[in-house]
């Protein structure tokens, strides 16, 4: 077999392949026993129809047919990894040349595949990146912000009779409709008020409203059959309860931690502070690394892999003719990519590994992310083919951990951070490693495809 590859653009590439007949031979008699093996013919046993009378009743050109479809996946991956290429998408198939129709020995068969690959990356040496991150400082109003969170998580709901406020929890019956017909309800529903996390609009309705009274809002629905559209919520409110706090003194202390004052407590309360801060430290770092990468590096994005998934994402919304989405989600697709690009470029220049611990303990983080069980989580992703993307995500994490570690990161203040503590495999790198979960798995799925499918169209 010979092949020769033609660079179209920086992201895409044309594989010329010929194949002597030779090499198709096998695929050739495979293919004469499968059909041999489907076809009826009198006098003869399934399986055992001579090649001759298969000739005759299918057509030679049925046969050659079927032994391409079978054997131009494999010619294809050779080709492919003869010349260390690394494919993404679908490719395209056309075939010029098919051997073997007159029933000869004789010819080749050529084929070319147009199909896009990863850019090459070339990277910045790790200690020429600078690095300005803000300073730790842990104050009394951080203090009392941690201290206030504490009280919050011991505090009571108490009903109130007043009309309703932010922050205040309110039970509620809902009705939904869309030009008069009704599309939902639901009752006894609880909600924060001022959370945001329901209804456009719902907050705004709550605020002023008391016990037993009833009102209605235009809302445009986020999500289900009906995302996109606009219709009237009207809700009844049942109840307003607020969130009464215990006192911040010595017995609260002893209630909610080891502690036997509150001066104790507040001092620990200081220390967590710190450590949640350093740990923002190390993500803000980590992000304008990133950034950095981003920003200086010159790295194409296959812009048929790019439309291909702007696509997806519009119509899974109902939003393919939003233009001003459409430039959003093409900018969004496109950095994720070049993040992808990127980072699988450090990652094979570092030689990164995913050791089955590492991918079990990222597997959990990321299961909490969408509040699943972690065992139903790793089913849904093997299930769905994703684990081999999962193993992708641990990976470009190691690897943004290991530029981090190389680069040279100050505070505002002039001093030198030291990132060790971050940038090792532990409890804080895990979790903030779990945020990048979501943004890098919405990139276009970057797999080789096997063009048969495309072969058999042709």
């Amino acid at each position: 077999m010979k092949s020769s590859v033609e660079q179209l653009d920086p992201t895409r590439v044309k594989i010329s392949v010929e194949v002597p007949y030779a090499e198709l031979k096998p695929s050739v008699d495979e293919a004469y026993k499968t059909i041999g093996a489907q076809v009826t013919v009198p006098g003869f046993r399934k399986g055992k129809v001579p090649a001759r009378i298969i000739d005759q009743r299918i057509g030679r050109p049925a046969v050659i047919q079927e032994a391409i479809n079978n054997g131009l996946d494999d010619f294809y991956r050779n080709a492919v990894e003869e010349h260390d290429l690394k494919p993404m998408g679908q490719p395209e198939v056309e075939i010029s040349e098919v051997p073997g129709l007159d029933g000869t020995e004789d010819g080749e068969l050529g084929f070319t595949v147009e199909v896009d690959v990863r850019p090459e990356v070339t990277l910045p040496a790790y200690d020429t990146i600078n690095i300005e991150v803000d300073p730790i400082e842990v104050t009394d109003a951080d203090v009392d912000e941690e201290l206030e969170q504490l009280r919050t998580r011991f505090g009571t709901l108490v009903a109130v009779e007043r009309p309703a406020a932010k922050d205040d929890f309110v039970t509620l019956d809902l009705v939904a409709t869309i030009a008069d017909e009704e599309i939902d309800t639901a009752s006894d529903i609880s909600y924060q008020v001022g959370a945001g996390t329901m209804l456009e609009g719902m907050d705004e309705a709550l605020d002023g409203l008391s016990a037993g009274e009833t009102t209605t809002f235009e809302t445009t629905f986020a999500g289900g059959e009906h995302a996109g559209e606009q219709g009237t919520v009207k809700i009844t409110l049942g109840a307003v309860k607020e969130r009464e706090l215990p006192e911040a003194d010595d017995d609260f202390a002893q209630l909610a931690s080891e502690f036997d004052t509150i001066d104790e407590l507040r001092e620990d309360l200081r220390v967590q502070a710190g450590k949640a801060k350093e740990t923002e430290q190390g993500v803000q770092a980590r992000d304008k690394v990133l950034e950095h990468l981003i920003e200086t590096l010159d790295v194409p994005v296959p812009a048929k892999i790019v439309t291909d998934e702007v696509e997806r994402h519009l119509e899974s919304e109902n939003r393919s003719d939003d233009d001003e989405h459409r430039k959003e989600v093409t900018e969004e697709t496109e950095r994720n990519l070049r993040t992808q690009f990127i980072l699988d470029a450090v990652s094979e220049a570092e030689n990164v590994e995913v050791s089955q611990p590492e991918l079990i303990e990222y597997l959990i983080s990321a299961s909490q992310q969408y509040g699943m069980n972690p065992n139903e989580f790793a089913q849904m992703l093997d299930s769905s083919g994703q684990v081999n993307a999962l193993v992708g995500e641990v990976s470009r994490r190691k690897a943004l951990a290991a530029v981090l570690a190389g680069a040279t990161v100050k505070d505002t203040a002039g001093n030198v951070v030291d990132m060790e503590a971050f940038t090792s495999a532990g409890d804080d790198a895990e979790e903030a490693g779990a945020e990048d979960a979501d943004a890098t798995a919405q990139s276009a799925e970057a797999a080789d495809e096997a063009p048969a499918e495309a072969a058999e169209e042709n």
